[in-house]
């Protein structure tokens, strides 16, 4: 029979204890990390969620306690009274923070026993992911998880006061809502009172929000569970997490000012770092003609350079083919990598298709001149402008991109950053911020023949573009920014539209006509009918940003109970057949017999 707590109750944490405690009675309580049989003494290393403290039994102090030390075993747990004492010359542990000391136990308690484990919780061994999953109760228990789910905590914690400092209120909007597909796919829920209605989970509280500012609740934050039906990869969940924000009375630069002073706030508490504010500011079209990408990642530079007039005239057909036709000839210059081999090259070849490049021309600058195929189709004064332009040396590596200006912008930018980090040149703990604005209002779907919202249909265009709007909407810009940090964007919003004649326009624009408007966002037009004030707002997403924080390569291993990339959860088996009495009451039939 288990020992149980009875009346013992825990005066410390493991990692709690120092020198400060040499000489109190304590009682400590956690789980077995390791024992040592040392002929006699027996130690244990007792673990809870704030670190490990050492305990020493000793048969002559406690024979009872010490003979229960001898069956205990890795992850049992226990409680432990006794001495805080300083340990012994010569065992001294540096590396831990109750290194210096130890409790002499006078009495020790087992509580529960454990089976032997499916992995070691060492933090060294190396487990397959879905081992780790099926067993999350075990995984959290190691270091690294642990920590990230105390840092989690304390960003959270973070934001909080910053905003209540600031004058935001949290409020809870409805997670039950109404499915308006324009974007993602949406999560639905059959109604079993209302049967063949569906509500749908939301992809974000944005309405809500808008709505709270109609209310004339001024600012608005919630830290808020979303759900997406998409296609997951590393960095993406079916349900994340949102830091939402929303503000009345302000114009986008004063929204911008008070959430990098939230990030900085962050980046303080969490991680001692001192972010350097005001943060850099980058329009959309700059972005895309320096870095090909509306996230660059500034850690390091490698700018890509428009070389289309320099090669329009040439005579390499497919550079001068892609000038004439309105395309775009961009290259990059990859200082010193000019000892690449050629299966690298063909990698980055590989790599540019991704995203639907057709080729990439390279050239080595040797101390004889150029060495590539290419090469031969171009005269001294053309390879010395390039030269001039991609600011050459020996030994670098030129790479080059004829393409559309989407394709090439994008395929050249991708391949910078996979550059930088096969270089080493973007550390983890490196921290370069920037804003990217003036997105885009509107894209051309040739598929659906119609325009689509770049952000989403409730953003407002910048005012000097209202006019574009009725002329060439497809130039219009909007009043969006995102945030963008080491290349990944860790949050995004906008300037909302507050007028409802505008708000339809925009609807127009996006092909919703108006009897669908009103069935779809009719709330929303009667609500900007009755005084709405001017109002934006913008969304982080948490998880994401606590991957850069903690270090972690993959979102999972910042979320609790996460979901796998084919968005199961192998601990609970999640998501599972139900009876038919369940789907009879929903008023749902499947097509096909469920296994």
């Amino acid at each position: 029979m288990n020992d149980k707590l009875g009346t013992w109750e825990r005066t410390h944490r493991c990692g709690d204890l120092t020198t400060e405690q040499i000489g109190q009675e304590v009682c400590v309580m956690g789980w077995v990390q390791r024992r040592r049989d040392h002929g006699g003494l027996i130690f244990i290393d007792l673990r809870d969620r704030e670190g490990i403290v050492q305990l020493a039994l000793d048969p002559d102090r406690d024979p009872t306690s010490h003979q229960k030390a001898e069956q205990i075993r890795n992850e049992f747990v226990v409680a432990a009274r006794g001495k805080v004492s300083p340990r012994p010359e010569g065992t001294v542990n540096p590396k831990m923070k109750t290194g210096e000391v130890e409790i002499e136990i006078t009495e020790l308690r087992i509580l529960n026993r454990s089976e032997t484990l499916p992995f070691m919780l060492d933090g060294f061994t190396e487990v397959a992911e879905n081992i780790r999953l099926k067993y999350r109760f075990l995984d959290l228990r190691r270091n690294k998880l642990q920590q990230n789910m105390l840092m989690r905590h304390l960003v959270a914690k973070t934001v909080r006061n910053y905003f209540d400092d600031q004058g935001f209120i949290e409020i809870e909007t409805p997670v039950l809502t109404k499915s308006t597909p324009e974007g993602a796919r949406d999560y639905l829920v059959p109604s079993r009172v209302n049967t063949g209605n569906f509500y749908a989970l939301p992809q974000s509280p944005q309405l809500f929000k808008q709505l709270l500012m109609v209310s004339g609740f001024d600012r608005y934050f919630q830290i808020v569970k979303c759900f997406r039906d998409e296609d997951l990869r590393a960095d993406r969940q079916p349900e994340f997490t949102q830091i939402d924000c929303e503000l009345s009375f302000v114009n986008r630069g004063q929204i911008m000012d008070i959430m990098e002073g939230m990030i900085a706030e962050v980046f303080k508490q969490t991680l001692g770092y001192e972010v350097s504010l005001p943060l850099p500011r980058l329009s959309y079209a700059e972005a895309l003609d320096r870095f090909g990408v509306d996230n660059p990642d500034l850690r390091f530079e490698m700018e890509l350079q428009d070389i289309t007039s320099l090669v329009a005239e040439s005579e390499f057909k497919v550079f001068a083919s892609v000038a004439a036709s309105g395309g775009l000839v961009k290259a990059l210059n990859a200082k010193g990598c000019a000892t690449y081999s050629r299966k690298d090259l063909d990698g980055f070849t590989d790599f540019a298709k991704i995203y639907g490049a057709k080729g990439l021309a390279w050239v080595k600058v040797n101390e004889d001149g150029w060495q590539s195929p290419i090469a031969k189709f171009f005269t001294a004064d053309e390879i010395a402008a390039m030269n001039t332009a991609l600011d050459a040396e020996v030994g670098d590596l030129l790479l080059f991109m004829a393409d559309t200006p989407a394709i090439a912008n994008e395929a050249l930018g991708r391949l910078r950053g996979h550059i930088g980090q096969k270089l080493g040149l973007a550390r983890k703990d490196d921290y370069k911020f920037v804003w990217v604005t003036d997105f885009p209002l509107l894209e051309w779907d040739g598929e659906q023949r119609r325009h689509l919202a770049v952000h989403h249909p409730f953003t407002a265009p910048l005012e000097e573009d209202f006019g574009l709007l009725d002329t060439e909407p497809g130039k219009a810009r909007a009043q969006a920014y995102d945030i963008v940090l080491n290349g990944s964007e860790i949050g995004g919003g906008s300037i909302r539209i507050h007028d409802q004649a505008i708000q339809s326009r925009m609807f127009e624009l996006l092909g919703i006509g108006a009897e669908e408007a009103r069935e779809k966002f009719g709330f929303l037009l009667d609500a900007l009918s009755f005084g709405a004030p001017p109002h934006g707002g913008i969304a982080f997403g948490l998880d994401r940003l606590m991957m850069i924080l903690t270090g972690s390569d993959s979102i999972r291993d910042v979320i609790a109970f996460p979901k796998t990339q084919k968005a199961s959860c192998l601990l609970s088996d999640a998501p599972n057949a139900v009876d038919d009495k369940q789907l009879q009451e929903l008023g749902v039939r499947l097509r096909t017999k469920q296994k």
